[in-house]
């Protein structure tokens, strides 16, 4: 069985529309960690306010939960267990204050807390409560503070540990999940070499498992089901030619955002800029060589113990003054991740201990992603963004005057022409000052002429 277990693990690895490679690997997935902690920060901190609300829609936890449902196939419904079901009254997080409270702290305790003792222990605690609707789906924000002590969770991975094992875990119990939790631990222990120490890797086999893209070896000594289930492998594998274009167009997805790092990386040089990469993507290739080369290996005054410094070095890219060394503009290219994640990087270094008093913010997105960039910076989680004066800058306007600013551009002035400050809405036509007889008032139309906004009072 181990054998059979090994062999699973080996051609799964090598899968390139698996779990392992398509998400796993996937370069995003780490940068999400960092803002889906400040989110589940933002959530303790309203709920301790008693801000909170009494509604999911629109509320800072469906901002974290909708960027983690977004981490491809295997969070996809995430969000489902924390819709309120008013017919049900489930989850009881948001009309009960008592059911609120103690669910804040539980992500207050594992936001705090590192050691394994901690986590489960606050697990018991807020199993004690009996929060009808609210189970085991809460780990999936626990595996973003602990991926190394909790394993995601959801309908398939249940299936796939069951099939793989021979158990019987059942879904929405907590005491269900923590034996199942122990189970995967030891699995993953069994084959570490094959797998990683975030829990993640096995959470994305056993995915693939119960999601039927594998099956499970047997786990009785049969030859004839010993192969019959080699034959499902390589079944598997043939299928796998098939989705070789879905693949692609996703490596071409990866080429497009490397693409844009590459623009801003060559304009900001040829400005007279030092240019930071992020960290995980300086190796990439680019043209003749990488996208980091040309660019500073460190980053000025961002230590490792800089509050925030691994989300600012995360940052796509970064302009820095060559004499003072200090940040003048901070890109996020989002071609289609969520946009959530850029918007906390920049808070991360607008905000943080080492505050810069920035030009320019700007989040890069596809001319048709205008209306995705409005829609996040309407969230109540992110009422500062305002303040910053985040631009919005496409793809077209980029690719269009690149070239002309390159050769005739000065500071940051051409870029902030070409860019714009979303507006809440497209177009609109607003009604102010109106007060019955005794009063007036005034019409402000706004329209969106090019790149820039002209009011009329």
């Amino acid at each position: 069985m181990t054998d059979l277990i090994r062999d699973l693990i080996l051609r799964w690895r090598d899968d390139p529309t698996g779990t392992y490679q398509s998400w796993f690997l996937w370069d995003e997935r780490i940068k999400n960690f960092r803002s889906i902690r400040r989110g589940l920060q933002q959530v303790v901190a309203e709920i301790t306010a008693g801000t909170f609300g009494v509604a999911y829609r629109g509320s800072s936890l469906e901002t974290v939960v909708h960027s983690i449902a977004e981490q491809r196939q295997i969070f996809k419904g995430a969000d489902h267990a924390f819709l309120w079901k008013p017919k049900l009254r489930i989850p009881d997080i948001y009309e009960n204050p008592a059911n609120q409270k103690a669910f804040g702290q539980l992500l207050d305790t594992c936001l705090c807390c590192n050691t394994e003792e901690h986590v489960v222990s606050a697990i018991h605690a807020i199993d004690a409560w009996k929060i009808k609707g609210l189970g085991p789906a809460v780990a999936n924000l626990l595996y973003f503070l602990h991926p190394t002590i909790m394993p995601p969770f959801n309908t398939a991975i249940v299936k796939g540990y069951n099939a793989l094992t021979g158990s019987k875990v059942k879904l929405g119990r907590w005491e269900e999940y923590l034996a199942m939790r122990q189970g995967i631990l030891k699995l993953n222990a069994t084959y570490r070499s094959l797998l990683s120490n975030d829990l993640g890797a096995i959470g994305g086999l056993l995915f693939d498992l119960g999601s039927g893209r594998y099956s499970a070896p047997p786990l009785e000594d049969n030859e004839t089901a010993r192969k019959l289930w080699e034959a499902d492998l390589h079944q598997v594998r043939e299928q796998s030619a098939k989705e070789a274009r879905i693949l692609a167009a996703e490596r071409e997805t990866d080429h497009t955002h490397t693409k844009i790092q590459g623009w801003l990386r060559d304009l900001g040089l040829s400005l007279g800029y030092d240019v930071w990469i992020a960290a995980n993507d300086r190796s990439r290739p680019w043209r003749d060589g990488k996208l980091g080369d040309g660019c500073l290996s460190v980053l000025p005054g961002f230590t490792t113990e800089t509050q925030g410094a691994q989300s600012v070095r995360l940052i796509d890219v970064l302009w820095l003054d060559r004499e003072s060394h200090r940040i003048v503009a901070a890109f996020e290219v989002e071609h289609s991740t969520t946009i959530y994640s850029g918007i906390v990087r920049m808070l991360d270094l607008a905000l943080g201990s080492e505050a810069q008093a920035l030009d320019g913010l700007f989040l890069v997105a596809p001319d048709k992603r205008e209306a995705d960039v409005r829609e996040q910076l309407r969230r109540p989680a992110f009422s500062r963004i305002a303040d910053l004066k985040v631009r919005y800058l496409s793809y077209g306007a980029l690719e269009k005057d690149r070239e002309a600013i390159r050769r005739f551009g000065q500071g940051l002035k051409p870029i902030q022409a070409i860019s714009h400050l979303p507006s809440p809405y497209p177009s609109m036509t607003v009604m102010t000052g109106m007060a019955g007889e005794r009063g007036v008032y005034s019409r402000a139309v706004i329209r969106k002429s090019n790149h820039s906004y002209c009011r009329y009072l």
